[in-house]
């Protein structure tokens, strides 16, 4: 039996071996007598003008400045300012009448309250020193918290200064308030209210003083005092002096305080 040999198919054998690539063609040198052709060089017309305008400004500059440093400086011109003019009297009268007046009292109010006399001592936790207080502080030391604090302000209430002390069976409160410049009526209403019979404390001052022989509840309270008072008005402020004594306060030293604190207001 004769073998033949058998041929290998393609997909069984190796794969073929990679084709060489084509051998490249030798490089042709240029001819030694052939010279590259150049750009032609084309003018700037712009830089060359931009350079002459900067040379030029500089060279002008520094002839300038030269010939500048070489003069003698210039005086200035005095300084003239025209001062402000005032009218000699007054233009329009009806103008000036109905322009409001300043006020009385400015400043600082705890300066003119009077002090706790020597020998007195601190009442509660009130101040015993002039000292400035709020509306509603104010309000407070009233038996009518509520009616009192909304009256204070509707009468336009702005600032006020309160001393109080304690001097033998007696507590004594002194207070300033001041309200706007438009509520002189109202102030003037305000020292005149809840007294009945008033006696003038000094000559000239707008309000006035009495006591009572009557004992009077402290609010909330059935602890009794017995009431001074004493109220004046000068401009936008009210003075008010309180005395609340163990027994009948005498007549004459709620007087004599009303007077000292009214003089130092006039």
């Amino acid at each position: 039996m004769t073998t033949e040999p058998v041929v290998p198919s393609p997909v069984d054998g190796p794969p073929p071996p990679p084709a060489a690539p084509p051998a490249p063609e030798p490089a042709t040198e240029p001819a030694t007598d052939q010279v590259p052709a150049r750009r032609p060089r084309r003018p700037r017309p712009v830089l060359l003008l931009v350079s002459g305008l900067v040379l030029g400004t500089a060279a002008g500059g520094g002839i300038g400045y030269a010939v500048q440093a070489g003069r003698p400086p210039t005086p200035l011109p005095p300084v003239q300012v025209a001062l402000p003019a005032y009218p000699s009297g007054v233009q329009d009268p009806a103008a000036a009448a109905s322009t409001p007046s300043p006020l009385a009292i400015d400043g600082d109010l705890r300066k003119l309250l009077i002090t706790a006399p020597s020998g007195s001592k601190p009442w509660d936790d009130y101040p015993d020193t002039p000292s400035w207080i709020t509306v509603g502080e104010h309000a407070d030391t009233s038996g009518k918290v509520a009616s009192v604090f909304t009256e204070l302000n509707r009468s336009g209430f702005r600032r006020a200064v309160e001393v109080d002390w304690q001097q033998g069976d007696m507590s004594v409160r002194v207070s300033l308030v001041q309200f706007g410049p438009d509520s002189a009526v109202e102030v003037e209403k305000a020292a005149k209210r809840g007294t009945t019979r008033l006696q003038p404390f000094a000559d000239h001052a707008n309000g006035g003083y009495e006591v009572s022989d009557k004992p009077v509840y402290w609010a909330e309270t059935t602890e009794q005092y017995y009431p001074g008072v004493a109220v004046a008005q000068r401009g936008t402020v009210l003075m008010e002096i309180e005395v609340f004594g163990a027994k009948p306060v005498d007549a004459e030293f709620v007087k004599g305080l009303a007077k000292q604190q009214w003089e130092r207001l006039v």
